[in-house]
C-alpha cells in the first residue's frame, strides 16, 4: 500500500483540500476555508499545515473565536448547506469561546467543523497552560464542553485515529438528518506527529446530496389525509430552502390552491406576493397565517422542526379535528404534534404527494379567504412600515426603509431581540435567500459575523445588517474583519438604548421594567453616558454616518449602496411599540404569588391561555 509519511496537521489540511460537492452540475471545493485565531495549542502543528496549503484551502483571520464561527455557520447556511467551513481556535479560552456558536449550529443544524487545539495527549508538561483540570478524571479538557452541542465529537489521541474519526465528520457534516457542528479535539502534541498515511486517504471525493424518497405507507397515509382536507394548510420550514424545493413548493401550493404560511427559517420559501403566501405563523406571526392555521384541517409542515415560536407553544393549530403531516428529512421532526410521519427529503417528499394526489385541490372558498386575509394583512404591513415622519421611529419604519432599498436582490440579515418578530411579520422577500434571520438560538451578537459570511457566500447581492444597540454592544469586531477583506457590508444599528425586546416581554407578564433599558438598570452616576455607536463603526473602518427619521435614513441607505466599503449607518428609535397586528401567545411562565397587581392580572391571562393549548 503507497502511503506518504505527514503530520496529522498536515494529513487533515490535506484531506480536507480533497473534499469536494456537486453543486448545479459543477464540483467545488466542499470546504471553501477555515476561519483561524493561532495560539497555543495550534499554531505550531495546525498553523504550519495550513499555511503550506493556503493557495487551496484559504485561511482567515478573525477577532473573535465565537465570532469566526457565526461567519462560518452563516456562509453554510447561505450556501444551503451544500458547502461549509471550519474554524479552529488555541487550547483554553479560544477553543471554549466557540462553545456557544456550536450549540447555534447544533438547534439550527448547519454544519460547521470544530478545530480546537487541546492538551497533551502524553500529559508530559502536566497542567498545560490554560489546561483545565479535573482531579477525577485526567482525559477532561475545557474542550468536554462541546459534547453537548455537537453532533459529532472526537479527541484524537493517536495519528491513525485521524482516519476513522474524519471520514466520520464529514459524514455528519454532509448527512441531510445528521448535519450539524463537529468537533475533532486536536491534541497539540498529536498535531505534530508524524504518521505514514495511505494515499487513498488523500484521493479526491465528491459528494452528491442524499435525497430519501417517501416511504409507501406513509405517502399512502398522508393522501388520504390531504384529500380529505377542505382547509388545508402547508407551513413551510427551512428544510425547503436545504432541499431546493422552493420553486417545487411554490408550483405545488399554486395548482393545489393550499396557503403556505412561513417560519423563520423558511422565510424566502415563496415570494412574498405569490399569491399562496399567507405571511409567517406562530408567535411573530401573520394574521392571515394564525388565522387560517386556527381552522385547519390538515395542516402539512414542510421541512420544520416545529419550534415553540412556529406553533406559538402549540396553540395556533386550533381545530380540535386538525391533522399534521410532518414532511421531513429527519424522523425526529416528523412526528412532533403526534403528527402523521411523511419521512423524505422535501422536493421528492411534494413530488410524490403532487403524483398521487391527482386533479384534487382545495376548495375554492378556502383559496379566496386565504387571499382575502392576506390582503388585509398587506394593508397591515404596508401602514406599519410607511414613514409617519418621526424623529424617533419605530423598529418597523426602519425595516421597512431597508426593505425598500434592498430590492429584490438584497439580503437582510438579523438575530435576537425585538427585530426578527417585527422582520418575520413585514419584511418582504422577493426571492429564496433574501432573508437570513438566526432565531434558532436567538443568539445575540450574530448579526455583523452573519452578515460577513453571507456575503463570503453571496458576493454579488448586496447584504444588510439590522442590528440593535445591546447585540452589537456584545459582539462586533468581525466588522473590521469585512473592511479588511473587502467584503461589503450596509450595517444598520437601531439605538433604543437597552434591550428593548426584552423589556417589552417583562412589561407583558406584568414586571416593573428592570434592568433591560439602560435607564431602569443599576447605574451611579448624574446622567447616563451615551454611547456613540457612529465613532466606534468608524474606528473599525467602516464609512459611518448618523441619521434622524425614517427619510433621512432612505437617503443615507441609498449613499451605502453605492459605496464600494463596508457602510453603516446608526439611527436612533422607540424602544417601547411593536407591531400589535398578527402575533400570537408564547408560553412564558408568570408568577403564581406576587405583591405586583399587574403581575396576579399577567397570570390570570397565562393560565386562560394555557388552558388552549395542544397537548
Amino acid at each position: 500500500m503507497a502511503t506518504v509519511r505527514l503530520t496529522v496537521a498536515q494529513a487533515l489540511v490535506k484531506n480536507l483540500s480533497a473534499q469536494f460537492v456537486e453543486v448545479d452540475g459543477q464540483e467545488l471545493p466542499l470546504f471553501a476555508g477555515v476561519w483561524a485565531i493561532f495560539g497555543h495549542g495550534n499554531v505550531a502543528g495546525l498553523g504550519e499545515a495550513l499555511h503550506a496549503a493556503r493557495d487551496t484551502l484559504p485561511t482567515y483571520r478573525a477577532h473573535n473565536e465565537q465570532g469566526m464561527t457565526h461567519a462560518a455557520i452563516a456562509y453554510a447556511k447561505a450556501q444551503g448547506r451544500r458547502r461549509m467551513m471550519a474554524c479552529t481556535s488555541s487550547v483554553g479560552p479560544g477553543a471554549v469561546n466557540m462553545v456557544t456558536a456550536a450549540a447555534l449550529a447544533h438547534v439550527n443544524r448547519l454544519p460547521v467543523l470544530l478545530l480546537p487545539g487541546d492538551i497533551f495527549a502524553t500529559r508530559a508538561p502536566d497542567p498545560v497552560l490554560q489546561q483545565v483540570e479535573q482531579p477525577g478524571d485526567f482525559t477532561v479538557s475545557a474542550n468536554d464542553c462541546f459534547r453537548p452541542v455537537s453532533r459529532f465529537w472526537d479527541r484524537v489521541t493517536r495519528p491513525e485515529q485521524l482516519m476513522p474519526s474524519l471520514r466520520r465528520a464529514i459524514q455528519v457534516l454532509t448527512d441531510p438528518v445528521d448535519c450539524g457542528p463537529v468537533t475533532l479535539c486536536l491534541p497539540q502534541d498529536v498535531q505534530a506527529e508524524a504518521y505514514d498515511f495511505p494515499l487513498s486517504f488523500f484521493a479526491k471525493t465528491v459528494r452528491r446530496a442524499r435525497r430519501p424518497e417517501p416511504d409507501r405507507d406513509e405517502l399512502a397515509a398522508a393522501l388520504t389525509a390531504l384529500r380529505g382536507a377542505s382547509k388545508p394548510l402547508i407551513v413551510a420550514g427551512g428544510g425547503v430552502h436545504y432541499s431546493g424545493a422552493c420553486a417545487a413548493l411554490a408550483d405545488f401550493a399554486a395548482r393545489r390552491g393550499i396557503p403556505v404560511a412561513e417560519t423563520q427559517a423558511g422565510k424566502g420559501a415563496l415570494a412574498w406576493d405569490h399569491p399562496c403566501n399567507v405571511g409567517s405563523i406562530g408567535v411573530t406571526g401573520s394574521s392571515a397565517a394564525n388565522a387560517l392555521a386556527e381552522e385547519a384541517d390538515v395542516v402539512l409542515a414542510v421541512g420544520t422542526r416545529l419550534a415553540d415560536f412556529t406553533t406559538a407553544s402549540w396553540s395556533v393549530f386550533g381545530n380540535p379535528a386538525g391533522r399534521l403531516v410532518g414532511l421531513n428529512v429527519a424522523a425526529f421532526d416528523a412526528v412532533k404534534g403526534d403528527a402523521l410521519p411523511l419521512v423524505a427529503d422535501a422536493a421528492r417528499g411534494l413530488a410524490g404527494l403532487d403524483v398521487g394526489l391527482g386533479d384534487w385541490a382545495a376548495p375554492t372558498a378556502w383559496r379566496a379567504l386565504a387571499q382575502e386575509r392576506m390582503t388585509l394583512w398587506n394593508r397591515v404591513v404596508d401602514a406599519a412600515t410607511a414613514d409617519a415622519g418621526l424623529d424617533l421611529p419605530t423598529d418597523a419604519q426602519v425595516l421597512g426603509a431597508v426593505n425598500r432599498a434592498a430590492g429584490e436582490d438584497g439580503v437582510v440579515v438579523c438575530a435576537a431581540g425585538g427585530l426578527p418578530g417585527e422582520l418575520h411579520k413585514l419584511w418582504r422577500t422577493a426571492r429564496p435567500g433574501g432573508y437570513h434571520l438566526e432565531y434558532g438560538f436567538s443568539c445575540m451578537g450574530y448579526e455583523i459575523a452573519g452578515g460577513l459570511g453571507v456575503k463570503m457566500a453571496c458576493p454579488d447581492r448586496e447584504i444588510f445588517v439590522m442590528v440593535g444597540d445591546g447585540s452589537y454592544m456584545m459582539m462586533n469586531s468581525e466588522l473590521a474583519v469585512s473592511v479588511m477583506m473587502k467584503r461589503k457590508l450596509v450595517v444598520v444599528l437601531l439605538d433604543n438604548r437597552g434591550y428593548g425586546c426584552i423589556n417589552r416581554l417583562q412589561n407583558a407578564c406584568g414586571g416593573a421594567p428592570f434592568n433591560n433599558l439602560l435607564r431602569d438598570a443599576h447605574f451611579e452616576t448624574d446622567v447616563l453616558p451615551t454611547v456613540d455607536f457612529a465613532a466606534h463603526l468608524r474606528a473599525l473602518g467602516a464609512v459611518t454616518e448618523q441619521v434622524t427619521g425614517v427619510a433621512a435614513l432612505s437617503d443615507a441607505l441609498e449613499r451605502a449602496k453605492a459605496s464600494p466599503v463596508t457602510y453603516a449607518i446608526v439611527i436612533t428609535t422607540d424602544p417601547l411599540p411593536s407591531t400589535k397586528e398578527g402575533g400570537a401567545w408564547w408560553d412564558v411562565p408568570v408568577p403564581e404569588v406576587s405583591t405586583r397587581p399587574e403581575v396576579t392580572a399577567a397570570r390570570a391571562r397565562y393560565v386562560a391561555a394555557k388552558a388552549r393549548q395542544r397537548r
